[in-house]
């Protein structure tokens, strides 16, 4: 193994579970050219995974053999970055008790870039949202946001009612303070929904 390759192992094996490694990271040790031919490597030899273009990771050693990390680990390595990455509409609307309907397919929404990660066996979406989807976060008032945007104006007035009665006072409050950057049917919705008993 080369002195570059044993460097960034090193470097991996000292990152947390989901911690990604990028070749920019490594220019102080070599070319670009050297760095992505050990990335490329390691990644055949089976020693870092590939996640994305120009994103690896380094597999878990679990009590039943390897593994890819897990999207959260992956998700919180994103966040330390600065992205905002939440979960999708209907996932959104499934953990709200709004529909029973469950997803087949890992999507998330995110500040930064579209594009698909490859954990293992399992490809998960990561798709590039307005800006208006992501406020709140990961708060209740966000994941409501999110799965109003994903009911649509029909099925989400059918639902509003049982929707802020699931949130606190608190988080409701939040969801009605920003309403100004939510698309015109979901802040009126949310409008008429806050001056109900």
């Amino acid at each position: 193994m080369s002195p570059l390759a044993k460097l960034i192992l090193a470097h991996a094996k000292s990152l947390p579970e989901g911690g990604l490694l990028s070749p920019k990271e490594f220019l102080h040790l070599g070319s670009r050219a050297a760095i992505d031919q050990t990335l490329t490597r390691l990644s055949r030899e089976g020693q870092i995974l590939r996640i994305a273009r120009g994103l690896y990771a380094l597999p878990i050693q679990g009590k039943y053999g390897e593994r890819p990390p897990s999207i959260e680990s992956i998700v919180s390595a994103f966040a330390k970055n600065g992205e905002i990455i939440v979960a999708n509409g209907a996932q959104e609307a499934n953990s709200l008790g709004l529909t029973t309907q469950v997803p087949t397919r890992e999507i998330y929404l995110s500040s930064g870039p579209t594009r698909v990660l490859h954990l293992g066996k399992r490809a998960v979406e990561i798709q590039h949202a307005s800006y208006w989807q992501l406020i709140l976060g990961n708060e209740p008032s966000g994941m409501a946001i999110r799965a109003l945007s994903w009911l649509g104006p029909e099925q989400a007035s059918l639902r509003i009612v049982k929707l802020k009665k699931k949130l606190s006072k608190t988080q409701w409050s939040k969801l009605n303070a920003n309403r100004k950057l939510m698309p015109s049917w979901m802040a009126q919705l949310i409008a008429e929904a806050s001056h109900l008993a």
